[in-house]
């Protein structure tokens, strides 16, 4: 049954992120990167950690975080368990995928858990807003 879950949930997470890219071209702009010497890099921004926006979901001992760019397998750690409790008041179901914004280190590391190829750990917890009810996706197991 975990199996199944995690296979459903995977092929669903992997279909939006299709659905959902842009075709749009890219191109070959490069941004001014600030040094890490600069004055006019913040004390945020010298810490190390990435701020990440998208959709999060924790299932069953499973979390994922799926952004507009990638799909993040999250750590369970206390920083997430808070924030699923926080997104459980928006959830209709137990599968509800919920706007977040988090700031965490992103690590490609393997793991014998987490088998998606970014993975990232919950440092901070900025924002968790109510679904959008049409852009809410949900896993339905069972049949009816």
């Amino acid at each position: 049954m975990k199996k199944t879950f995690f296979i459903a949930l995977t092929l669903l997470v992997g279909i939006s992120a299709l659905i959902s890219c842009k075709k749009d071209a890219k191109s070959d702009v490069q941004k001014e990167v600030i040094g890490t010497d600069s004055q006019e890099k913040t004390e945020k921004q010298n810490d190390g950690l990435t701020l990440l926006k998208g959709e999060f979901v924790y299932y069953k001992d499973a979390a994922v975080l799926q952004t507009h760019a990638n799909i993040y397998g999250v750590f369970v750690t206390d920083k997430m368990l808070e924030l699923n409790k926080l997104a459980e008041k928006y959830k209709k179901e137990p599968t509800d995928m919920v706007p977040v914004e988090i700031r965490g280190k992103i690590t490609n590391k393997k793991d014998d858990k987490i088998l998606w190829e970014n993975k990232v750990e919950i440092v901070e917890i900025l924002n968790i807003s109510k679904p959008k009810s049409e852009e809410n996706n949900v896993v339905k197991l069972g049949s009816e």
